[in-house]
């Protein structure tokens, strides 16, 4: 017996979010069905006629003792069958198989169908498979749980534990899934430089459907089912793979990839400029457009594709998907660097130690290593870093807005009342333990300030196209 899905016909107007609900539910509806077909198939392995089975149930243990066909009991009027003993409840209740009728009798060798069973037999089947289950769903979740900590360990016990395959599909239908994945490590795992990574990336992007959709559609079904990461060369990556398929499912609609990649983030800046509140100057349908001219392989995009994009962004913001797992604890699981070092106040000049944790491009600092919140964060966006000499503390940086005496650095604080309030630092100086220390600090804090990578990347894109037209 093979359990099959019906078909359903699908709504051409639902949203991204809908159609990944509706895949999840299909999904969850197949696994279910997998689940009734192993239980028939356990059903089946039922031992066949001329075989006694005596089943011993206590305390967690089996014992299956065959015996000799001539020493079966039987039961008066009924033609012998296999005996066994199952357990109910607290009670050892003797069962015999249902015997066969006449008429049909079953061939030689065959065995006993889920609908034949005995009621005892079937319910320590049941009793088998749901305790198999319970325990495969105890090491999903947390597997599930490992790679929202850390993904590469998760998708490593997954498959320690056979619960995944080793292979960049079977990994990227678990990604793809999303079933209590925290987005962001979603995209941290997909966006890493590793040969293997890059395989389950494609295999990735190549589960999503982007046919007869069009550019903006396909980028909101795309963006939903992870976070993009902040690092560029990640980005880059993965809008790389993004426009890859979006062209494999649409061919025609662009003359190349790189138009595709550098329209693809036209329309993310489109989407933050005229959503982000911060943002004054709102950029016109026309802008967009001139914008845009001479990125199909030096020739222009047609006027109407443009402002069918521009509506649909204006019309409808990117939806950023809700994480699934603790973001913060996600955050400092795995950082850049972390330790002791001392931070001189803003209003009150005093030293007072922290702990610092730098990840994701801001500098967090905690009061003991055993706070779930941060005292304080500091974004390292257009920051710049620099040694200094104090006379009172030895190995000491800052951190300051370049071409800015007095300018207040965006940061943000915890009171001791609970009250989160801004930063008062034009610098924030720090003194580290030890030479060594300081240097490593500051190379990392270096290496993690950060621009906007999208209008780099974007200038890096435009720059390949107009080069290969000259070629």
């Amino acid at each position: 017996m093979v359990l099959k899905a019906e078909e359903e016909d699908v709504p051409s107007d639902l949203t991204a979010e809908e159609r990944q609900e509706l895949e999840n539910i299909r999904r969850r509806k197949q696994e279910l069905l997998a689940d009734i077909q192993e239980l028939h198939n356990l059903a089946n392995c039922w031992p066949s006629q001329g075989t006694v089975a005596w089943g011993s149930v206590w305390r967690g243990k089996k014992r299956l003792i065959k015996s000799d066909t001539g020493k079966q009991p039987r039961v008066e009027g009924a033609r012998a069958g296999p005996v066994g003993w199952g357990l109910l409840g607290r009670r050892h209740t003797r069962f015999r198989q249902t015997p066969q009728s006449p008429a049909s009798p079953r061939a030689p060798g065959s065995h006993v169908g889920l609908q034949t069973l005995p009621v005892p037999a079937l319910t320590w089947l049941l009793g088998l498979f749901y305790r198999k289950n319970m325990q495969r769903n105890k090491q999903v979740a947390m597997g599930r749980k490992k790679f929202n900590m850390d993904p590469k360990k998760g998708i490593q016990f997954l498959i320690e534990n056979d619960l995944l395959k080793n292979t960049c599909e079977d990994i990227a239908q678990f990604l793809y899934k999303g079933e209590g994945l925290n987005k962001t490590a979603i995209g941290d795992y997909l966006g890493e430089r590793d040969e293997f990574n890059i395989q389950v990336l494609h295999a990735f992007v190549g589960l999503h459907e982007f046919t007869d959709l069009n550019l903006v559609q396909a980028l909101r079904q795309f963006l939903w089912s992870f976070r993009l990461p902040g690092e560029a060369q990640k980005i880059d990556r993965m809008m790389e793979a993004f426009a890859q398929r979006y062209c494999q499912c649409n061919p025609g609609v662009f003359q190349s990839t790189d138009t595709c990649y550098v329209l693809s983030f036209a329309i993310i800046m489109l989407n933050t400029s005229l959503h982000n509140p911060n943002v004054k100057d709102k950029p016109t349908v026309e802008r967009f457009i001139a914008m845009n001219r001479g990125i199909n392989d030096g020739g222009d995009l047609p006027e109407e594709l443009l402002r069918n994009l521009y509506e649909s962004i204006k019309n409808e913001p990117f939806k950023i998907p809700e994480d699934d797992g603790n973001d913060l604890t996600h955050t400092f699981f795995n950082p850049d660097r972390e330790g002791w070092l001392l931070k001189l106040g803003g209003r009150v000049k005093t030293w007072k130690r922290r702990w610092f944790i730098l990840t994701d491009n801001c500098l967090y600092y905690f009061e003991y290593t055993t706070d779930k919140e941060p005292r304080g964060i500091i974004p390292l966006e257009n920051l710049s870093i620099r040694e200094v000499e104090d006379s009172k503390k030895p190995n000491c940086f800052e951190l300051y807005i370049p071409d800015s005496k007095d300018q207040v650095i965006k940061a943000c604080k915890t009171e001791a009342d609970g009250r989160v309030v801004e930063g008062n630092h034009t610098v924030y100086r720090i003194s580290a333990p030890t030479p060594e220390e300081k240097e490593e600090w500051i190379r990392r804090i270096r290496a993690a300030i950060s621009r906007d990578p999208f209008y780099e990347m974007l200038a890096a894109r435009k720059k390949k196209v107009s080069s290969t037209k000259r070629h």
